[in-house]
């Protein structure tokens, strides 16, 4: 290879290991997470209440789910909840091993039925989203699979109310 094209060629890789770098950067950007959820801002007047999932189930992936579910648990990733009055956002849900998973949420609209569905790989046996449609429990109150939320089509989920001290309705 002549001197120049030598050159020309380590300027061409420089200029890839650039452009690779900065990519690398914006997606670890993107995808950075928090601890906990943000709130979004309440409408002036507005009243909320605090309210903790928690979804009774492995924090590990299970080794016995069958091929074709595959597909469905590269979808769901991590296990997460997609709560109304986020407008269906996805949020991922804490893991706390080896049965457990749970989030407090601080933004909850009081007497007011809001509903959210929990998304879990393990669960991409039983329903092919990896919807979850029990053992699911809302500031300690076990809730029962009685509605469905926006996904791919109509998924299953679960509804509540709230009132200002915590108590939960279904």
């Amino acid at each position: 290879m002549a001197a120049g094209s030598e050159l020309s060629y380590a300027r061409r890789m420089q200029g890839l290991a650039t452009s690779a770098a900065v990519v690398l950067v914006m997606v670890a950007l993107g995808c950075r997470g928090s601890d906990s959820p943000s709130a979004p801002t309440p409408q002036p007047g507005a009243t909320i209440a605090t309210v903790r999932i928690v979804f009774l189930g492995a924090t590990t992936r299970r080794t016995d789910l069958p091929a074709s579910a595959q597909a469905c648990v590269n979808g769901v990733g991590a296990t997460h909840i997609h709560p109304s009055w986020r407008g269906f956002a996805g949020i991922p849900l804490q893991p706390v091993p080896p049965e457990r998973y749970e989030l407090t949420f601080t933004d909850v609209p009081v007497n007011t039925r809001v509903s959210f569905r929990i998304n879990d790989q393990n669960a991409c046996d039983r329903n092919p989203t990896g919807a979850v449609t029990s053992n699911v429990l809302a500031n300690d109150v076990r809730l029962t699979q009685n509605a469905t939320t926006p996904g791919n089509g109509d998924e299953p989920g679960f509804a509540f109310t709230i009132t200002t001290n915590g108590a939960i309705s279904q």
